[in-house]
């Protein structure tokens, strides 16, 4: 994880554990490829997928299989979020597929298992989504989807993050390989697969920790212009 995030999870988590598991499936077949994820774990499950047509379409081949979903994203009204969103904190619904717009802000006991039907194109995303599970000392599963139609730069992100995290690296991960690393290996030197500078990895990139700080005063400039607009 980036320095910041492990921080906030420090001060924020107890105990927290993740395995994270990556798997090559073709874009054809990864729908058909979740009912077998399913089976990894006991309920509740989030499945996190890039578009909102994704997401209906998912969400209408688990129901045709008869499993208990309920889904979520920008193009349904708050009604039915808010409806759909307590069914399944409430343990009525077994999943919830959703796009990015429950990775942030909304809070569910005892995830057992996030599944990425598409890995985000920014690796901070992916970070948000795999930490609502693994929490309060528990365990927790994170499957990702890769394939060729993802961005080669954020796969080399992945790669690294598992490797920084000693978690297991597929061999078809382990394979890609940046320009930099190519030249590094050449004098057994390790650099950053974000800004491809020596001396440093990705976990302590001053140019990432740079680009998340001034995300993160923007983010806090909004919330205090739109609390001082509610003020009047």
């Amino acid at each position: 994880m980036p320095k910041k995030i492990q921080n906030f999870a420090r001060s924020a988590l107890v105990k927290p554990i993740t395995i994270n598991e990556v798997e090559y499936v073709k874009q054809e077949a990864k729908i058909v490829y979740l009912l077998e994820c399913l089976q990894k774990t006991p309920p509740p499950v989030l499945i996190f997928a890039e578009k909102k047509q994704d997401v209906d379409a998912i969400h209408e081949y688990l129901l045709l299989k008869g499993v208990e979903a309920v889904a979520i994203h920008g193009g349904k009204d708050q009604e039915e979020r808010s409806r759909s969103v307590e069914a399944f904190r409430r343990q009525e619904k077994d999943v919830l597929v959703a796009t990015d717009v429950a990775s942030k802000g909304l809070d569910f006991p005892d995830i057992q298992h996030v599944i990425n039907y598409d890995m985000p194109d920014d690796v901070e995303n992916y970070v948000h989504r795999i930490g609502r599970t693994g929490r309060s000392g528990n365990k927790g599963l994170a499957t990702t989807f890769i394939n060729k139609s993802n961005d080669e730069s954020v796969l080399l992100d992945l790669k690294h993050l598992l490797i920084e995290a000693k978690q297991k690296v597929p061999p078809f991960l382990a394979e890609l390989c940046s320009e930099s690393e190519k030249y590094l290996a050449l004098g057994g030197e390790h650099g950053c697969s974000y800004c491809g500078g020596l001396g440093h990895r990705i976990t302590d990139c001053p140019k990432l920790e740079a680009l998340q700080n001034k995300q993160a005063s923007n983010i806090g400039r909004r919330d205090y212009l739109a609390n001082t607009a509610a003020d009047y």
